[in-house]
């Protein structure tokens, strides 16, 4: 009994080891909703017909460790070189069904009991929440409840925080998400002055709370100056010509909302 104990200890330590190595497709796609380990890597050889799972939507969201276990469940390892937190699978373009591009959405909306494909909440949420794979679901409703700005990947909301609570069904719309608060009022913040290779900082106060990519005016405790910077992460901002590019790199569909 000792030996058998032993010997499945081994296997089991030897599994990842054993593991066939996978490169990520780079646009991981499917044609029938089932979503195969396939669809999302290359040479995933024997394993290529394993099915991780189904797609409801236009797309879905892995978290890149979630999509690592279950490639390893399948003797493959993928080893995320590029450091991604989530990999996206779309609808494939055999699927007759897929989301309509921007130039056809206005004339499937027109028609008179036609139904769209729209991202909905898959679960009550309390204001403050913040949006995981797992929150969000495709779901086909009347045409007339689907909003033209509403979001055309997953990806746009996840990470976002709710500004109110939201209903299980509901399409989610800008209005309903900001981007979480990573400075809040009075809150120690280092402002960073970054110019042609030099690196200025100095430490002063928020005078209000902001998100990522938000203004945030930081009172110099030292000069009594308010510095209007841009924040960028939590307890740090940027002033001067980086700011512009902090400021582009906040959520666009979150800003919507504002």
């Amino acid at each position: 009994m000792k030996a058998l104990t032993l010997a499945f200890s081994l296997i089991l330590a030897a599994g990842p080891a054993l593991a066939g190595p996978v490169t990520l497709k780079t646009n991981p796609s499917d044609d029938d909703g089932r979503v195969t380990l396939g669809d999302v890597f290359d040479d995933a050889g024997s394993a290529a017909d394993v099915v991780i799972a189904t797609r409801t939507g236009p797309s879905i969201v892995f978290e890149a460790g979630q999509l690592q276990g279950l490639a390893l469940r399948s003797g493959l390892q993928w080893s995320n070189p590029r450091g991604l937190r989530r990999v996206v699978v779309r609808q494939g373009a055999a699927t007759p069904s897929a989301s309509p591009a921007a130039g056809s959405a206005t004339a499937s909306i027109s028609r008179p009991g036609a139904t769209v494909d729209v991202l909905t909440y898959a679960r009550n949420l309390s204001a403050g929440d913040v949006i995981q794979p797992e929150d969000v679901v495709w779901t086909a409703v009347q045409s007339h409840q689907a909003m033209a700005s509403g979001p055309h990947d997953a990806e746009q909301v996840i990470g976002l925080s709710a500004r109110r609570a939201l209903r299980a069904g509901s399409p989610v719309a800008a209005r309903d998400l900001a981007s979480p608060q990573v400075i809040a009022r009075n809150d120690t913040v280092e402002v960073a002055f970054i110019s042609g290779g030099v690196k200025l900082t100095v430490t002063g106060r928020a005078t209000r709370s902001a998100a990522v990519g938000d203004p945030v005016p930081v009172l110099n405790l030292a000069s009594g100056k308010t510095i209007e910077a841009i924040a960028t992460g939590p307890g740090l901002a940027v002033t001067g010509p980086a700011a512009q590019a902090a400021r582009s790199n906040s959520n666009s569909f979150a800003r919507q909302g504002r």
